[in-house]
């Protein structure tokens, strides 16, 4: 039995995004210990694995990351919290200018 022609398709188009714009002045977020970690490993596990993409490359980070113990992952972690400190300070300061 011959297959029935249908129309095409129609692109579904993307729905315009609704709520407020970001302000460009507003400070960033704090970066997570974990990103300060993948950063710091970033090229040296590119360098050591090179045959694996992007993706690749950050799973094995990741892997990596679970296995440190707490005393290795504590520089990160004190990274973490001064950022943290530092976008509560900006955010503060941002809202009282607002």
């Amino acid at each position: 039995m011959p297959k029935e022609e249908s129309a095409p398709r129609a692109r579904r188009t993307r729905a315009p995004t609704k709520g407020r714009k970001k302000d460009p002045n507003a400070p960033k977020r704090p970066m997570t210990a974990y990103m300060y970690y993948a950063n710091e490993k970033r090229e040296p596990t590119k360098t050591e694995f090179p045959d694996l993409g992007f993706g690749d490359v950050h799973k094995k980070i990741g892997e990596r990351w679970k296995a440190l113990s707490a005393d290795d992952k504590k520089p990160y972690e004190e990274k973490a919290a001064a950022d943290k400190k530092r976008y509560e300070d900006a955010k503060a300061a941002y809202k009282a200018e607002a």
